[in-house]
């Protein structure tokens, strides 16, 4: 018996240990993903249990934008979206595993994608940045207007009332204290054509826009995390239009609020942006996608950071999360292929987001022992 006990304590000690090694090496080890629809929700519940919460995920990030049952703003619900009760089952098992849930609504961009307008932008047009720029019957990029996404103009009189009003609503029933806003990808700002925004500064606009959402936010003591791709110079770093901005956003680095959290996405490079955001004065998480390399050799650059930082630089690199561009219900049937048949082709370098999500939180357990 006393051989028992012996052994039961050692293991909980160890685990303990572990865990706390865990949370001073990576602080916060998130997840961002599409919120279920209503019929995936029982088994989204189970996939946090099964596959974060065992992997010690303790940050989830879920891109509702309209898929849940707006009060206020009926109008702008999608046909089928989370109810109250559904959202309740997602906060319940996030607070059983002390995950931090965070609910996302992209602003100021992304209100399109490809031939679909967004549901704010097809029941409130006046709001549209471009309205000149018509949705093609088929998309393909490059193409003449620039269409990437369509955006909301941050000067609408009007459009705050509405987003807002969404904003509140969505962080309530979450129970929320943070907000994701989105915000990257922003190509369409500051247009010609625009009467509010014509031959003002890109860079004020997008900050403008960020400050105005996160003081929203802070009246409710909330805090706001955006992307970070819009703070980079994607020219002068080599980085590129997606990761960074070509149109002169990212000098909005220097104009924002510190309290602002950033989400530092690369996918196919480690680039080591995180310390250019740490030096600016904010809390940055490394954010890979799809190539389990890259996605470790961030961690080891995270790790790196916080090992050899200053004590005010430190708790500034906070942490990763994994990102993934696809529903919930077919990254789960990749997860279920992966485990099924792992890959052993070492050739490719890019491969999917479930061997991405799986290699890298095995590479955070191996490094906290």
């Amino acid at each position: 018996m006393k051989t028992l006990s012996f052994v039961f304590a050692f293991l909980l000690t160890n685990t303990l240990f572990c865990q706390t090694r865990l949370d001073t090496l990576i602080p916060v080890r998130g997840f961002c993903i599409a919120a279920p629809k209503t019929n995936q929700v029982d088994r989204f519940v189970r996939f946090i249990e099964e596959e974060l919460a065992s992997r010690k995920v303790n940050t989830l990030i879920l891109r509702v934008d309209f898929n849940y049952q707006f009060k206020k703003y009926p109008n702008l619900r999608d046909s089928i979206a989370l109810s109250d009760a559904d959202v309740k089952k997602l906060v319940a098992v996030c607070r059983k595993h002390k995950i931090n849930l965070i609910p996302q609504i992209n602003l100021l961009g992304h209100q399109s994608w490809a031939t679909k307008t967004y549901n704010l932008l097809v029941q409130y047009p006046q709001f549209d940045e471009t309205p000149h720029v018509k949705m093609p019957e088929k998309f393909v990029w490059p193409n003449p207007d620039g269409l990437y996404c369509k955006s909301y103009c941050p000067l609408h009189p009007d459009v705050h009332n509405i987003v807002f009003s969404l904003v509140d609503e969505i962080c309530n029933a979450f129970e929320a204290s943070d907000f994701h806003a989105g915000m990257d990808e922003v190509f369409y700002l500051g247009d010609d054509k625009c009467p509010r925004c014509q031959g003002r500064d890109k860079a004020e606009l997008f900050a403008g826009e960020v400050n105005k959402i996160r003081n929203h936010l802070a009246l409710s003591n909330r805090k706001l995390w955006i992307w970070g791709d819009r703070l980079i110079d994607g020219k002068t770093t080599g980085i590129g239009e997606w990761e960074g901005s070509y149109n002169q956003t990212f000098r909005a680095v220097d104009l924002l609020y510190k309290d602002v959290v950033i989400c530092d996405w690369h996918y196919e490079r480690p680039d080591p942006t995180a310390v250019y955001f740490a030096m600016k004065g904010f809390n940055v998480l490394t954010c890979p996608w799809r190539t389990p390399e890259v996605a470790v050799a961030q961690l080891h650059q995270l790790l790196d950071y916080r090992e050899g930082a200053t004590p005010i630089m430190k708790p500034r690199y906070s942490g990763m999360i994994q990102t993934i561009w696809t529903s919930f219900e077919s990254f789960q049937k990749e997860i279920d292929n992966f485990k099924g048949s792992p890959s052993t082709d070492n050739s490719s370098k890019v491969k999917s987001s479930a061997e991405c999500f799986i290699t890298l939180f095995d590479e955070m357990k191996k490094v906290s022992k």
